[in-house]
């Protein structure tokens, strides 16, 4: 094949190639009964480990069967709505007290979270010189892939950094867990001047206000939010810590670690994982089908409007046809999402503060709605839930977040689970894992290349 400039035709034919001879049917997996997404026949998940993080509960078995329950989330065995009742009801921010008890094991004293407070303003700053040469001289359109390589990068600002003891790997998560909201806010800010053409705002980091403050701070022009607000986006961070073992960038924290590889690669390598849409961009998925519902639902306040118009997503003839209503459903919550029960309530006085009450009403319609569509379209048996995206996006954009930070804020919660899993791996189970695959080629003989 000739190749010019214009390489579409050969990597199209590459790929044909590339296609046909690694499709496999589903029946093959059938046959050596493999747990395809690592889950059980009835959609639980294989058990691969044990662990003393958090907790993700959303059904009970019975007879092999799943039965429907509400949902509870705990870290550290410490119930979500205990934790978050908690510090709410002193009027204070959360998500430090949850990376205390997520990397510790134990809910700091009044001391200790403030001498952990202090340690975390100490590692907000980036390294000398590290923001011009490597965030604003090449800024990414993409800001998890900015986030990505910013981690790896670090690696050469450490003096010690293939070390992989306690001491050491705490200090570098600690590190970490401090740098995400400043790197995530930089990384847009570069975008957002050098890709899209805005004004460029470099705001460093405040000490005392703690990650959620710091991160409207840093991406505001004016650095001006409300004590609501801060509230709100504190509240998201502390749900999004930690999910449990088994979601998909927690594993590939424990995947990674299991090698003895450094700290910065396994974190990059749950960057990697959140990044993927399946994992970590859902919420934005919820505010396009949103938007979609909005331009083609002449009155999206009436009820039987929205619910026709749901009818469509569902049956896969409207939005992006995929037959799924984003926000709504979760691989293990069934009767209820526990961080959608509380992202609600705070969203309702966002809405009220941010004069929105009528996209409140708009979510918590397509909430109820989508419940009564599936009853009535699988019947009786069909049980779905709102999970927690359904309400993150609502409230990222009413806290005029823009959506290339949705999952970047993601990451900046979570990195506080994946430390967590990375040193729980180092300390219990020093075994690489190494899961098993079936080769179901027979054996081929090797031609020689004139007989080709």
């Amino acid at each position: 094949m000739c190749l010019a400039n214009d390489y579409t035709e050969y990597f199209g034919h590459l790929a044909e190639m590339a296609y046909n001879n690694n499709v496999t049917d589903c029946e093959v997996y059938e046959k050596y009964e493999v747990k395809r997404g690592l889950r059980n026949a009835n959609g639980t998940g294989v058990l691969v480990g044990v662990t003393r993080i958090a907790d993700v509960y959303g059904y009970r078995l019975e007879n092999g069967v799943k039965i429907p329950d509400e949902g509870r989330l705990s870290y550290r065995g410490i119930d979500i709505c205990d934790l978050v009742e908690g510090f709410q009801q002193e009027k204070r921010r959360g998500f430090e007290e949850s990376v205390f008890l997520l990397l510790f094991g134990k809910l700091p004293t009044q001391s200790e979270l403030a001498d952990f407070n202090g340690l975390l303003d100490d590692f907000r700053a980036l390294p000398p010189g590290y923001t011009e040469s490597m965030i604003l001289k090449i800024p990414s359109k993409d800001i998890m892939n900015k986030l990505m390589r910013s981690v790896l990068v670090l690696y050469s600002h450490d003096d010690d950094p293939d070390n992989t003891s306690v001491e050491n790997v705490l200090r570098q998560s600690i590190q970490m867990i401090a740098r995400f909201p400043t790197i995530i806010s930089y990384g847009y800010q570069a975008k957002a001047h050098y890709i899209d053409g805005k004004s460029l705002f470099i705001h460093a980091p405040r000490r005392g206000v703690g990650t959620a403050e710091n991160v409207l701070h840093m991406i505001r022009s004016d650095n001006r939010y409300s004590r609501t607000e801060a509230e709100t986006l504190d509240l998201l961070l502390t749900l999004h810590a930690d999910h449990g073992g088994g979601n998909n960038s927690a594993f590939a924290t424990h995947v990674v670690s299991s090698t003895g590889t450094d700290t910065y690669s396994a974190l990059a390598t749950a960057v990697g994982s959140l990044k993927g849409p399946k994992h970590g961009g859902a919420n934005k998925m919820v505010i396009d089908m949103v938007a979609d519902i909005k331009a083609n639902v002449e009155d999206w306040s009436d009820t039987h409007q929205l619910k026709a118009y749901l009818h469509k997503i569902i049956t896969k003839q409207a939005f992006d046809k995929q037959g799924l209503i984003y926000g709504m459903g979760h691989a293990v919550y069934t009767l209820s999402d526990p961080r959608a029960v509380l992202l609600k309530k705070k969203a309702f006085e966002l809405a009220l503060e941010k004069n929105a009450m009528k996209e409140y009403e708009l979510f918590s319609n397509i909430e109820a709605l989508t419940k009564e569509l599936f009853l009535e379209l699988k019947g009786p048996n069909a049980v779905i839930s709102a999970n927690v995206d359904l309400y993150s996006g609502f409230v990222y954009e009413m806290l005029d977040i823009p959506a290339d930070l949705y999952t970047p804020l993601f990451a900046v919660a979570r990195v506080a689970g994946w430390c967590a899993h990375r040193i729980e791996q180092i300390v219990s189970d020093t075994k690489i894992i190494r899961p098993a695959y079936k080769n179901i080629l027979d054996p081929q003989d090797y031609v020689k290349l004139k007989n080709r």
